[in-house]
């Protein structure tokens, strides 16, 4: 299969246009305007040899070709595979979107709880802006439930610094003060995130329906940290 042909074929100009405002970052040049439903029938339709050709021909030249990445990693099953698969593709993207569709089902699994926490701090701590994202994406994911610890919310308070990564942050937080409130609160209450993350974190909630009324107003009354 000729993925780039495919890609091609599939592209949407309208909805191309519409989708560049979303991810001003990307050079439009590199923007072909395929959907996601089309991406992922077409992972769906790629043999196993095609999608490890496609995963190994890194770097991609256009930003379809990377998101169509994301999503072929999301269906691999077993964990060593996408550990290493991701681990190789992080350094390459370079935009919001193909970082968050990077979910691994394989991630999920219970039994990999350990080594998904162990992978998801390291990534929190790496420079490249999307892979401490992706790190917070996967502490905020996988941690938050059953395999919840409190130094969880430790690590994910120590990351921030630009835009994207103080937007990931927020998520995590506004998710944990839906999941985790008792736990959660005292970082909100202490002042202790920064304050972009903080102000960030009590918008979302304020505007989440899975937030009590109680709840928003405490949060709205809290004096946000001047860091």
């Amino acid at each position: 299969m000729d993925v780039r042909k495919e890609l091609e074929r599939l592209a949407d100009a309208d909805y191309r246009v519409f989708h560049l405002r979303l991810i001003p970052g990307v050079p439009p040049e590199r923007v072909m305007g395929v959907r996601m439903p089309a991406l992922r029938a077409l992972a769906k339709g790629m043999t196993e040899g095609e999608k490890r050709a496609f995963v190994a021909a890194l770097p991609h030249g256009t930003y379809d070709e990377n998101l169509l990445h994301s999503v072929i990693l999301c269906g691999i099953r077993d964990f060593d595979e996408a550990e290493r698969e991701v681990a190789c593709f992080l350094p390459y993207v370079d935009n919001w979107a193909v970082c968050d569709a990077l979910a691994p089902k394989a991630f999920g699994k219970a039994a990999h709880c350990d080594r998904v926490r162990e992978f998801a701090y390291e990534c929190t701590g790496s420079p490249h802006l999307y892979t401490a994202r992706f790190g917070l994406n996967c502490l905020r994911m996988y941690f938050l439930d059953n395999a919840f610890t409190p130094d969880i919310l430790e690590r994910a308070a120590a990351v921030s610094g630009s835009y994207y990564l103080d937007m990931a942050a927020a998520w995590f937080f506004c998710d944990a003060l839906i999941k985790r409130w008792d736990e959660t609160l005292p970082y909100f209450e202490r002042g202790v995130l920064p304050r972009d993350v903080h102000l960030k974190a009590v918008r979302k909630s304020v505007e989440s329906f899975r937030v009590p009324e109680e709840r928003k107003h405490l949060l709205r009354s809290l004096p946000a940290p001047m860091r």
